[in-house]
């Protein structure tokens, strides 16, 4: 049965349906449509950022990122330990190998402990702003200075958080800031990584031969159709923001008073609204079965079974993954579906409504 409150729904009150229509009528509903391109010009110019390169999934994102960079077999990348598997995924399917850094409180990337995990073996450094918390970048890109390394920002679940590092990337699946329902984008300063992901995305075609392939590539490339839903977001995501900050400054001052609630640092930019509960697994129990639905966070990635470390020490990504949670976050939620929320949590603490 649906929940009343999801977690996340898009929201889809701009111009998506009059440029899908066009698009279609147009003819042109393949990776080559013209709205690719208007897409990934107006998304970069958005980010002060010279090139985008849209394809079929965050996830091909951050692996496009990588192999214009040149990671493959023997290279190391610096990855969180509290993330999306993804990212490690993505590291892994060049043939490199993740080396995983424990989060700090914010969930980000702990830039304290990065120094200590490269060896020469690094490439890259991937911070991921998590849940819109931006990472502490320049004291990443001091690191990656000194140690000439590149840095890969995912950033998935930050629209809105301005790019700094050689790439960056992001996630246009349907529970995103902004959405295509699939979809995601590259976005660098440097032409020829843009270049070079094109060319990957789209098999590596060869200009001496139709069907001439000259390095392993990816079918990754975004349709037309979703170009045009994602370009309508593009129109609006300064008042999508502007309507999420409203969100997380309305659950603050709702759930502030809560003992068995402890409040995460504040976000950048919202994507969803995380917190820390005493019993969690009772509280999402509760919560759904008065409509509301919840996801808890991140398993640490050297807990997942493709990156189990036996000798894993107890680091705050495991603590914070056993009782984190985060609540209905979609920026059509309104003060009303909020009040309901944060007072069916009161309830179950047994405080007043």
């Amino acid at each position: 049965m649906p929940y009343r409150y999801p977690v996340s729904q898009p929201c889809l009150e701009g111009r998506e349906l009059e440029y899908v229509t066009e698009t279609v009528g147009g003819g042109w509903i393949s990776s080559q449509g013209p709205r690719v391109r208007e897409f990934e010009r107006a998304f970069a110019e958005y980010n002060g950022v010279a090139h985008g390169v849209a394809c079929s999934s965050g996830t091909a994102a951050l692996t496009l990122a990588l192999r214009a960079l040149g990671v493959g077999p023997g290279d190391e990348v610096i990855v969180p330990e509290f993330t999306m598997i993804a990212c490690a995924w993505a590291v892994t399917y060049t043939g490199a190998t993740p080396v995983f850094v424990d989060c700090g409180d914010d969930l980000d990337i702990d830039v304290s402990r990065i120094e200590e995990k490269i060896t020469p073996r690094t490439k890259v450094i991937m911070p991921v702003h998590i849940y819109g918390r931006r990472c502490a970048m320049p004291a990443i890109m001091d690191i990656a200075f000194n140690y000439n390394l590149r840095v890969v920002e995912d950033s998935a679940e930050a629209h809105g958080v301005r790019p700094v590092g050689d790439i960056a990337c992001f996630s246009l699946f349907a529970n995103k800031i902004i959405t295509a329902g699939e979809g995601g984008i590259c976005l660098t300063d440097d032409p020829r990584l843009a270049a070079q992901m094109a060319h990957l995305r789209g098999m590596a075609f060869s200009s001496e031969h139709n069907f001439l392939h000259k390095k392993l590539a990816y079918n990754f490339r975004m349709t037309a159709m979703q170009a045009a839903v994602a370009l309508a977001q593009v129109e609006r995501l300064d008042d999508i923001l502007a309507a999420r900050r409203e969100i997380e400054r309305r659950y603050d001052l709702g759930l502030k008073d809560i003992p068995g609630i402890t409040l995460m640092p504040p976000r950048d930019v919202l994507w969803m609204y995380d917190v820390r509960a005493e019993r969690r697994g009772e509280l999402c129990a509760f919560l759904a079965a008065e409509g509301i639905e919840t996801r808890v966070f991140f398993k640490p990635m050297s807990r997942q079974p493709g990156y189990y470390d036996p000798g894993w020490p107890s680091l705050k990504a495991n603590r914070f993954s056993e009782d984190g949670l985060y609540l209905p976050t979609y920026t059509s939620l309104t003060a009303a579906d909020q009040e309901y929320v944060t007072g069916r949590i009161r309830a179950f603490y047994d405080l007043p409504q």
